[in-house]
């Protein structure tokens, strides 16, 4: 069972934390993930869409549906008590879809998630050959997934490809629109260097006529466009929600990658031992008494 710390609402919690400071939030692609994530002290973790679909032994194109990825994110979300964002890639369909999907992540318990502005079928937003639906589009969707929620602080994040398709000046604009239709935060995907990252936080800051700065993402993913910096820089940069949505995946895959030719070449497990988690180490992560 999920620990309980707070009564507190796990919506409300990352606005909280939103508040007070920049999150790291780490990608779990099972629950088993999610609980490390938690027992390393992380306060928020994220649900990665591709993480997801290549669990399944998909590319990251949106081919699961709806049904599918809400029920491994309530998974997630049961299994610790860290508010979760989840990727809904671009909403499972049309303005009447991603309503739905608002409703059904709130049900599953998720913190927030975020629509990205990508044709179907969608890419990788860090690969060349994207394409955009129009503002209107785009505009359309999230009117009706801020209109969906029954929770307030359900954090909706709109995700802008528009950097490697129109430029930083359409992705600014693109992030004003989207927060005028209803979107809480803003998440530019592939920027291509620090200075961007920056240009693109004092643009839409200096833009929006509030007393609080809009809430930006930055994806932090590894082997992309975008150049490693740590949460202190981005968080000087003006972002409160950094992700690192593949991290995990990509050093389990190796690591299972390695141990099995291991296994294939010598025929026993017994030189790896060292290298793995213990029965009992196990259960203490699942809390299992055994």
């Amino acid at each position: 069972m999920p620990r309980c710390l707070s009564d507190v609402r796990r919506t409300t919690q990352l606005r909280q934390l939103l508040a007070q400071r920049t999150v790291a939030l780490p990608g779990a692609f099972n629950a088993v993930v999610a609980k490390l994530i938690e027992r390393e002290g992380f306060s928020a973790c994220y649900i990665s869409g591709a993480g997801l679909a290549n669990g399944a032994g998909l590319p990251d194109v949106g081919l699961l549906t709806l049904t599918e990825v809400v029920a491994a994110a309530k998974f997630i979300a049961e299994a610790v008590s860290l508010p979760c964002i989840c990727d809904a890639d671009t909403g499972f369909g049309e303005a009447d879809n991603a309503a739905r999907a608002v409703r059904e992540f709130e049900r599953a318990g998720i913190a927030g998630i975020h629509l990205e502005d990508q044709e179907f079928p969608k890419k990788c937003g860090h690969l060349e050959g994207k394409r955009l639906i129009s503002v209107e589009a785009m505009c359309e969707k999230l009117a009706a997934a801020a209109a969906a929620k029954s929770d307030p602080d359900f954090l909706l994040i709109a995700r802008t490809d528009a950097r490697a398709i129109e430029g930083l000046a359409a992705a600014v604009d693109r992030a004003r629109r989207y927060l005028a239709a209803g979107a809480d935060a803003i998440f530019p995907e592939a920027l291509t260097t620090k200075d961007e990252f920056g240009e693109f936080a004092a643009a839409l800051q200096s833009s929006i006529v509030n007393p609080q700065s809009p809430i930006l993402l930055a994806n932090m993913t590894e082997f992309g466009k975008s150049p490693y910096l740590a949460v202190e820089e981005f968080e000087a940069l003006g972002y409160r929600m950094v992700i690192f949505p593949m991290t995990a995946f990509r050093v389990m895959l190796r690591a299972v990658g390695e141990a099995l030719a291991e296994l294939q070449k010598s025929g026993t497990q017994q030189a790896m031992l060292d290298r793995m988690t213990t029965r009992q180490e196990l259960y203490e992560i699942l809390r299992y008494q055994g």
